[in-house]
């Protein structure tokens, strides 16, 4: 299926890009970060398992067990606080 991935923030900063278009595989949010984090290099880095990392799905704060589908949209962000 075709997935539009959006960076955010110091992770669009890490990879050098805001968005890509990409064919996958991955059933839900949580396996389309591990196909990112088996890409390596910066993408394993910004996106590993022990780094806090938000992702919402067409434009709502989800879970990785979210179901992808053909078509969506799809933010990696990191979490921010405000003051």
């Amino acid at each position: 299926m075709k997935v539009t991935v959006k960076y955010f923030a110091s992770i669009r900063e890490a990879l050098g890009t805001p968005d890509e278009t990409l064919e996958s595989s991955a059933p839900t949010l949580g396996a389309l970060r591990d196909e990112l984090i088996a890409r390596g290099s910066r993408y394993a880095e910004v996106l590993a398992r022990g780094r806090a990392v938000r992702v919402a799905l067409n434009q709502s704060l989800s879970a990785e067990s979210a179901v992808l589908v053909d078509g969506c949209e799809v933010a990696f962000f990191p979490p921010v606080t405000g003051g």
